[in-house]
């Protein structure tokens, strides 16, 4: 199958824009595409065979000149492009910058989001959620940016537990919820996500020699 050029996109564009009234011409200064009609901003369209960071560098430039700034591409191919495609246009969205994809087999130009200032909606939810994550962990044990295994306030919970049942042996739930200070402690044990604990009978739980283990690597 021959490479997509970008000039393929050009005519759809064009008459795309030409059916909702405007004059257009291509390579005008700077700009793939513009695109004038009276009364209204200039419309910009830079093309390319699909997304990239000099694409969007590109129209975010156009934007000192008009805030009728669009992108086109052409049309995705299955569900894989799609994802790639629906992300961009998120993209796009926070930058203000509109999106167009060309069915070149027809020449339809679909609009998947128009250039209007992004406003982002914030989540009540998650935003406690960092919080308190940020509160419950202890000290700053991870490094920006790392890769691997990270320690999180779950785990120092899990640590909290095992280093109570090392204390004090075996032990009912509630006894190390109120004495590690980790309120969930039954279900972490039980769950035992790191196998770290043992069972010794209903609600009571014991380190196991991965938890000892464990503990003596964290000392």
């Amino acid at each position: 199958m021959s490479k997509i050029a970008e000039t393929e996109l050009y005519a759809p564009i064009k008459a795309w824009l030409q059916a909702r009234g405007f004059e257009v011409k291509a390579e005008v200064g700077a700009a793939d595409v513009v695109a004038i009609k009276a009364g209204q901003e200039p419309v910009i369209v830079e093309l390319k065979t699909g997304f990239s960071l000099t694409l969007l560098q590109q129209a975010v430039a156009r934007q000192a000149v008009t805030d009728a700034v669009y992108v086109a591409v052409p049309r995705w191919k299955g569900r894989a492009g799609w994802k790639a495609f629906s992300g961009n246009i998120g993209l796009c969205k926070r930058l203000g910058i509109g999106v167009l994809s060309v069915r070149l087999k027809d020449g339809a130009v679909e609009v998947h989001c128009d250039p209007v200032p992004f406003q982002p909606r914030k989540s009540k939810r998650r935003k406690a959620q960092l919080l308190k994550a940020f509160a419950r962990l202890d000290g700053d044990p991870n490094t920006g940016g790392m890769r691997g295994e990270k320690v999180t306030v779950y785990r120092q919970d899990a640590e909290k537990c095992a280093a109570f049942l090392r204390q004090n042996g075996p032990s009912r739930g509630r006894d190390v919820a109120k004495g590690a200070g980790v309120e969930k402690a039954t279900t972490m044990m039980r769950d035992n996500h790191y196998g770290w604990f043992e069972k010794v009978e209903t609600g009571v739980y014991q380190l196991s020699d991965s938890g000892v283990v464990a503990l003596a690597d964290a000392d």
